[in-house]
């Protein structure tokens, strides 16, 4: 089996086609890249502020990386930085005023481009797909840890 035929490949094809699209609507739209997209969303998706090491982790990349991504959306008074207090080197980030209305738009995108990509599929095979990504997730952890091993 060549590469192309692997489950892993055709996931990470589908995967980039679906944020390739959401970028270009995120840009044109809100003028904001895929990292200030997820970076704004998952900092919306919390009550209380996060450290950049927690919004690192939870987007998936590296904390240098994410330190770049914070710093433009802080500049364009989208994010709030704060003093953490338990360490004086930490900060807490959340969304300003604005960046709050922005998430709110761009999740409102978000789901209906969501509604779309789901409307090609009939009820059991939305099923069918949440049961095979839900399986897959697992067993991607299992292998995960038994090569920490």
């Amino acid at each position: 089996m060549g590469i192309k035929e692997l489950l892993s490949y055709r996931l990470h094809v589908v995967a980039n086609l679906l944020s390739r699209g959401a970028e270009l609507r995120y840009r044109r739209e809100f003028g904001v890249s895929l990292w200030e997209w997820r970076t704004l969303a998952l900092l919306g998706a919390v009550t209380g502020p996060l450290s950049l090491n927690h919004l690192a982790h939870a987007a998936g990349i590296h904390k240098s990386q994410m330190s770049r991504v914070v710093s433009g959306l802080a500049r364009r008074k989208l994010v709030v930085r704060s003093a953490n207090s338990e360490d004086a080197r930490g900060v807490h980030l959340a969304l300003s005023r604005a960046g709050r209305k922005l998430y709110d738009s761009l999740i409102a995108a978000a789901n209906e481009r969501d509604r779309a990509f789901r409307s090609c599929l009939t009820r059991e095979e939305k099923r069918a797909f949440e049961n095979a990504l839900a399986k897959l997730a697992g067993q991607a952890r299992q292998f995960i840890q038994q090569e920490k091993k």
